[in-house]
């Protein structure tokens, strides 16, 4: 028959040790995706912005424009006085 030993326990020590270990795994995978992401973005605005050069100028009077309705929306700045008649 076979030997029925039971395992030999860890000590708390190495118990905790491996806990920490994996937290620490756990960060560094999360950390990589994140920049896997951002290189994946990067790559897809450089393909994008090469294709066609109009899209820089067309994004950054959307950021502007966005900016400027939440600044209204949420009362960040005072509005800015129109100019004209």
């Amino acid at each position: 028959m076979a030997d029925s030993s039971p395992m030999p326990e860890l000590p708390q020590e190495s118990i905790d040790d491996v806990l920490e270990l994996n937290k620490d795994l756990e960060r560094i995978i999360e950390a990589v995706e994140d920049l896997s992401v951002q290189l994946t973005w990067m790559g897809y605005d450089m393909v994008a912005l090469r294709t066609s050069p109009e899209l820089g100028t067309s994004m950054q009077n959307l950021s502007e424009a966005f900016q400027r309705c939440h600044a209204i929306i949420c009362g960040d700045h005072e509005p800015e006085p129109e100019s004209g008649s």
